[in-house]
């Protein structure tokens, strides 16, 4: 599948720089926007800055956490107090550290049933709250959709040469096999749905798979995301290769 829209590249000068800017323009569409605000979130340390600094008194005086509600673009199959988890870490992070009405964080289920019963709870949740069983591409699920990108070229957990990646009709579904851990994830057509899709990457180790994510090669995972709003991409120089 190749790509159909061209990503929006910003170049930071810093992982610091880069979660500044992330969070001035979260908070800034979170402030514009009438009504619910929906946010999915992306694991790992480049997105953790964020979440942190969003959560300081100069931004969370004004973000309107009363009608923002957190999603998980995808979660190990672990409890939620494991230190793999994600939704560990953005409870540490910005959580533990905001006004965030406890209604409004939608954790990914990670205990007491099996990952692929857990996908389709997750699924339930996100239809809920979208309030069709289907997506129309007129109205998206999320405003803002924060991904990461893997070494391997994934996104969420989106792994090369996994049925998750053929999965079009749900919304989430569960990977095993392809980590140590199960996963559980949202398909394409749930991440895809966004008004804004950024994808936050920082480091040197990074480069390789940033050139070919820019360049669209539809052999990575996360190129092939298409959302149906914005697709950007916020580097640091490093992942951009250069040090200048």
């Amino acid at each position: 599948m190749m790509r159909s829209v061209k990503p929006e590249v910003t170049v930071l000068a810093d992982p610091a720089a880069l979660a500044r800017h992330a969070v001035d323009i979260v908070s800034q569409a979170a402030r514009r926007k009438q009504g619910r605000f929906a946010i999915a979130l992306s694991g790992g340390s480049t997105p953790r800055a964020l979440y942190a600094l969003l959560a300081q008194p100069d931004y969370s005086r004004t973000f309107p956490w009363d009608r923002t509600h957190w999603f998980w673009g995808d979660e190990r199959f672990v409890p939620h107090d494991d230190p793999l988890s994600n939704y560990r870490m953005v409870r540490e992070a910005m959580l533990s550290h905001a006004p965030v009405p406890a209604e409004n964080i939608h954790a990914m289920p990670t205990e007491g049933m099996t990952p692929e019963a857990a996908a389709q709870a997750y699924q339930l949740i996100l239809q809920d709250f979208y309030g069709a069983p289907t997506l129309d591409p007129e109205k998206p699920l999320f405003d803002i959709n924060l991904l990461g990108l893997g070494p391997d070229g994934h996104t969420a957990s989106l792994f090369p040469d996994t049925y998750a990646l053929n999965q079009r009709d749900r919304w989430v579904t569960s990977v095993i096999g392809a980590k140590a851990e199960a996963r559980i994830t949202l398909t394409y057509p749930a991440l895809e749905s966004s008004r804004q899709a950024i994808f936050l990457v920082a480091g040197a180790d990074k480069a390789p798979m940033l050139k070919r994510l820019i360049e669209g090669d539809p052999a990575l995972p996360a190129a092939r995301l298409c959302p149906t709003g914005r697709l950007s991409i916020f580097a640091d120089r490093q992942a951009m290769g250069s040090e200048k």
